[in-house]
């Protein structure tokens, strides 16, 4: 009988439990809904990019060559590859080209970069074509032009998102490459997040980051710029603070983005310093690193595309275009965008580029870093006294750190023994 009058509450208890799972089912359900999965029919995979990048090359071994550079420190290695552009129809100098360096895929998350990457590849190769400009022009531009193009600098990282954290940013031990650099490394802001800007453990700790280093210091571009994701911005130097290059550097770089961003942009990319237009300071960046230390004369970073309307955990929709007539319309329009710098950069840079090298040179500029700009125009070894007076300054500050701690110790220890030493009469018992 106590069983039978047990049966209603037993199956009432029952029925609320399946009910209550239902509920949460549909509601994680719903979450995971709302989250953008990387769509696959309009991006590559990182092996496919980089295979097909890599057919690309092998298709066209008289413009375009590619390289794979390793490093690895502490259990931890990374590759990144590099494209070279260069016509060889003639011997030529490659020093005595006008050289450009670009970079995408420092952040993992941001697949569309890479993806403008191959696009530009396609068009130096041929294999794609510009509307708005004829096959004439564009072969009186590129002729002038060294182009290295690093496709996806952080393949590790993209792994990771690919993996199923659509939000990762940093590389393959959670450091965020664009943070890792010497200018400025290592301050954190009040609303310093080290899910989003780990510097790591000391400027250049990542192996990503010291090839690019190498690279960049032994290339000696003219123009560089840095391709990421999550809004459209035009942004040139500095990103740690509110200031911009003054005079003659600025003038150049300001007239050439303006061009850019009435011909590609409609007039809507902001354009400024990154850390006074973004509204937060960025320390230890790529592009502040290049223009303060490898003398690069224009170092940008573009912002490509962004999704304003996107929740902050939805990254893959707010930080790449999710449809195809969005997804086509960003690869040729800044695709565009980059064929205008090749055009106009060389000019822009004529006059800034023959000053620089007729001015005399005082022991400030010298001390500053000068000399290397100036010898690597002429590819000798280059000068990099700040670089190491940096990396000084930095060791120092941990010695004094590390002397203050084991004095500290010592203090410590001495008043512990004093403290538990036995009380000893001076008149025997």
């Amino acid at each position: 009988m106590a069983d039978l009058l047990s049966l209603p509450s037993t199956f009432v208890l029952l029925f609320t439990i399946s009910v209550y799972f239902a509920s949460s089912s549909q509601y994680l359900f719903s979450v995971n809904a709302s989250v953008t999965p990387i769509n696959y029919n309009l991006y590559h995979s990182s092996g496919n990019l980089m295979e097909e990048i890599g057919d690309l090359v092998r298709r066209h071994p008289a413009k375009l060559t590619m390289e794979t550079f390793k490093s690895g420190n502490k259990g931890y290695g990374a590759e990144v590859a590099v494209v070279t552009y260069c016509k060889r129809e003639r011997e030529n100098d490659e020093r005595s080209k006008f050289r450009i360096l670009l970079s995408f895929g420092q952040h993992g998350r941001e697949l569309i970069t890479t993806e403008l990457a191959l696009r530009i590849l396609s068009i130096l190769s041929e294999e794609q074509h510009l509307p708005s400009m004829d096959l004439a022009t564009l072969n009186s531009t590129l002729g002038k032009l060294i182009i290295k193009v690093v496709p996806m600098e952080n393949l590790n990282g993209r792994k990771l998102v690919e993996g199923g954290d659509l939000c990762e940013r940093r590389n393959g031990r959670g450091v965020d490459l664009n943070r890792n650099w010497s200018v400025d490394w290592g301050k954190k802001e009040k609303d310093y997040d080290p899910y989003e800007e780990n510097p790591g453990l000391a400027p250049f700790s990542e192996p990503e980051t010291q090839i690019m280093q190498k690279l960049a210091m032994s290339f000696a571009p003219h123009i560089w710029v840095n391709v990421h994701s999550g809004m459209e911005a035009l942004f040139m130097p500095y990103d740690h603070k509110n200031t911009t290059p003054d005079e003659l550097p600025l003038q150049r770089m300001k007239s050439l983005l303006e061009e850019v961003n009435l011909l590609h942009c409609q007039k809507h990319c902001m354009i400024g310093s990154g850390g006074g237009s973004v509204g937060y300071f960025a320390h230890g960046t790529a592009t502040d690193f290049m223009y303060d230390m490898v003398r690069v004369p224009m170092a940008f970073t573009f912002e490509i595309y962004g999704d304003g309307t996107a929740s902050s955990k939805d990254c893959f929709k707010m930080f790449n275009p999710t449809d195809p007539s969005s997804y086509n319309r960003v690869l040729s329009d800044w695709s565009a965008a980059f064929f205008t710098i090749f055009k106009l950069g060389p000019h822009q840079l004529d006059e800034i580029h023959s000053k620089a090298l007729d001015r005399l040179v005082s022991i400030d500029e010298y001390l500053d870093g000068y000399l290397m700009d100036r010898r690597n125009r002429y590819g000798k070894k280059m000068e990099v006294i700040e670089l190491g007076m940096q990396e000084v300054r930095i060791y120092f500050r941990l010695f004094l750190l590390s002397l203050v701690l084991l004095m500290f110790m010592f203090c410590s220890r001495i008043s512990k023994s004093k403290c538990t030493r036995p009380i000893v009469s001076a008149i025997p018992l």
